[in-house]
């Protein structure tokens, strides 16, 4: 049917958010010249017809100045909408991680669907249905970092493993290094290795002590150049360190005298 485009109404389950701007102006011209070669889907409603498949088609069009378009109309549910939209658009493979992500969680938040009948629906392993899940707990800020690099799916993936707090600084990182996606996920098993290592929590331990105990020394060197002749006494047990600081009680008020006039 040759529908006119001001009665045809976005798909409000269609999942891609973002459109390059300068495809759909090539995409225009090509309209222009030839016309459109593959019909779009439609269905109707009371509202007249809702897309179900083809957004870059019409909005072409538009850009174009068609006034009418070729359309195919199916009789289809709201549900089997949403499904087919989404269908057609991972079947084009350049929908967005997180885009595939948020129109199967919509799936099913509005529809009410497991993930096992999105999986068997779509076409997909279970597994693979619940990683695209997985990716939507990423930071708001990560994904946005994410996309605007060009990283991939396994970048986003690789940084499931941290916590919530340590995903901005390793992906800044790995923006900053530009790392590849082996090179990443050595960086984190690496990170996540040295942090759960108890040889390295002790030997970290250890350094703040020697920090702790140069302070005393130095407290001690500071006191006898100021003339106070503060003795320091050390000893070294299995089970602890032993500092003795003797001040002698007339250097103290000697110097206290001294200061007071």
């Amino acid at each position: 049917m040759l529908i006119p485009n001001e009665k045809i109404y976005p798909n409000p389950n269609q999942p891609r958010r973002v459109f390059d701007q300068q495809e759909l102006v090539n995409l225009a011209i090509s309209i222009r010249m030839n016309g459109i070669l593959q019909p779009i889907t439609v269905r109707e409603t009371d509202k007249g017809y809702e897309l179900v498949s083809g957004e870059r088609r019409l909005r072409a069009s538009r850009l174009a100045g068609m006034v009418v378009v070729p359309c195919i109309v199916v009789d289809v549910t709201a549900l089997k909408s949403a499904v087919f939209s989404l269908i057609e658009n991972l079947q084009r493979q350049n929908l967005g991680y997180f885009e595939e992500g948020l129109a199967i969680e919509k799936l099913m938040n509005e529809f009410g669907l497991s993930q096992d009948e999105v999986a068997r629906r779509l076409g997909k392993a279970p597994s693979t249905v619940s990683n695209k899940l997985r990716l939507l707990n990423l930071p708001k800020k990560a994904q946005k970092l994410l996309l605007e690099n060009g990283l991939s799916e396994r970048h986003a993936r690789a940084l499931l493993k941290l916590e919530e707090e340590d995903v901005i600084p390793v992906l800044e990182r790995i923006i900053e290094k530009k790392m590849n996606v082996t090179q990443a996920e050595k960086y984190i098993e690496d990170l996540l290795t040295q942090k759960n290592s108890p040889k390295r929590t002790t030997k970290r331990l250890f350094s703040d002590v020697k920090i702790f105990l140069k302070t005393i020394n130095n407290a001690v060197e500071t006191m006898q150049s100021a003339g106070i002749n503060a003795n320091l006494k050390k000893n070294e047990t299995e089970e602890s360190f032993v500092y003795e600081i003797v001040i002698p009680k007339s250097e103290a008020y000697k110097q206290q005298a001294i200061k007071q006039s």
